[in-house]
């Protein structure tokens, strides 16, 4: 079965979002900036959610974690959460 292992940084708009894309994308550090932002409680651990399988993530957020790029910084992915960037750290099928 596949397996996945991402991190995540959750904000409530698409214009946070985008613009810590833009932050990231220019050089800042992913897990310090989910530290900072996310509002999740995994931002503590620098927006880590371990390695999980197809089915245990919401449908957005699994369609994004199961087919996007591994090592990019994929996103603002909208969920009933609110929104996300996520970066895809290992994958296996």
């Amino acid at each position: 079965m596949a397996k996945a292992s991402a991190r995540h940084i959750l904000v409530a708009t698409k214009e946070a979002c985008e613009a810590l894309k833009t932050k990231i994308e220019a050089g800042e550090d992913f897990a310090a900036s989910a530290r900072e932002n996310s509002q999740c409680p995994s931002g503590k651990d620098g927006g880590n959610l371990g390695e999980f399988s197809p089915g245990q993530m919401v449908k957005e957020f699994d369609d994004v974690v199961f087919s996007g790029e591994v090592g990019k910084v994929l996103g603002p992915v909208k969920t009933q959460f609110g929104y996300h960037l996520i970066e895809v750290t290992k994958r296996s099928e």
